[in-house]
């Protein structure tokens, strides 16, 4: 069999290897920004995490072997985020406090405005203006406006108290060891649903309403709607608003700084202001590279751990 006149090899092959190589040539911006702004720090926050320096003296130990070496400690700041350092683990036991709620009152909420909205009531709009204003405004912000909220001598809330016959009941909510995390904790369930509402209320509205239709013609009522028609559909949003919520929770930081800044003791203290106060309250930033690593596994953990058992056959 003979080949047109027009076909030539070398320039097909030439039009094929052009094809192959530019999608990589489309992607190699975001690698070169992913590996600058994320591989090569990693790898900075990883050797660093193996020094005993304190961010000044010797000078950067990645500069010569000789300040590397003698800055070189191995895994010694790893032995003591696991043997010695009770505060940090505490940090995030409190952090995990603060997240169990989230993920209960705070996503049980977000769910249950985003349904609310979705009915298609009058002023829809206007709605989901306000349920999704407080995640947009600045942590620091929200937080100096509930620290007064919660001021022990002029705070509204205890204003409110007083005039409802409850006096007995005020008290520094933010400075008292015994109210202060549970304080803290109710300012970030009210800045955070925002997000959650909106996400759900995207997946409600991707659920077709036939099927709530159908379920009323065979005599279903609310409850049996939305066990068997709106949570099924809804559950994979649920695991990303769920992942997003753990992240997010186990981060927090500017409102505790905002607010208590992790007392009043260590009774706020979060994981991030532990690592803050390592780095620049102690001057160890080995150390805390180290304390930041652990804490990224363990957040990844908790993330796969979700994903994976969300993935399990019912």
């Amino acid at each position: 069999m003979a080949f047109p006149s027009t076909f030539h090899l070398p320039h097909m092959m030439a039009t094929i290897r052009s094809q192959s190589v530019a999608p990589y040539l489309f992607v190699l911006p975001a690698l070169v920004l992913f590996a600058v702004f994320s591989i090569y720090p990693f790898f900075l926050l990883t050797a660093t995490s193996l020094l005993n320096w304190d961010g000044i003296y010797p000078k950067n130990p990645f500069e010569s072997f000789q300040t590397f070496s003698q800055a070189f400690v191995g895994l010694a700041n790893y032995v003591q985020v696991f043997r010695s350092d009770s505060v940090f683990w505490t940090s995030f036991a409190q952090a995990g406090y603060i997240t169990v709620l989230a993920l209960t009152f705070q996503n049980a909420l977000a769910l249950l405005l985003a349904m609310a909205v979705n009915r298609r009531l009058a002023g829809g709009g206007v709605y989901r203006t306000l349920f999704f204003l407080p995640p947009i405004l600045s942590e620091i912000v929200v937080g100096l406006i509930w620290f007064w909220i919660y001021d022990g001598n002029f705070g509204i809330f205890n204003e409110v108290l007083t005039r409802l016959g409850l006096g007995a009941w005020t008290r520094p909510w933010l400075a008292d060891p015994k109210t202060a995390l549970t304080a803290v904790a109710i300012i970030h369930l009210w800045k955070g649903f925002g997000w959650g509402f909106v996400m759900f209320l995207a997946g409600l509205q991707t659920i077709p309403d036939e099927l709530y239709e159908a379920a009323r013609v065979d005599g279903a009522n609310a409850w049996r709607r939305f066990r068997h028609i709106t949570l099924p559909l809804l559950a994979p949003v649920g695991v990303v608003v769920s992942i997003l919520t753990i992240l997010g929770t186990m981060q927090i930081f500017a409102l505790i700084i905002a607010t208590t800044g992790g007392g009043p003791g260590y009774h706020t203290e979060v994981p991030i202001t532990r690592i803050f106060q390592s780095m620049l309250g102690s001057s160890r930033f080995g150390y805390a590279c180290a304390q930041g690593i652990v804490f990224g596994l363990i957040l990844l953990f908790f993330s796969l751990a979700q994903m994976r058992f969300q993935r399990r056959p019912t």
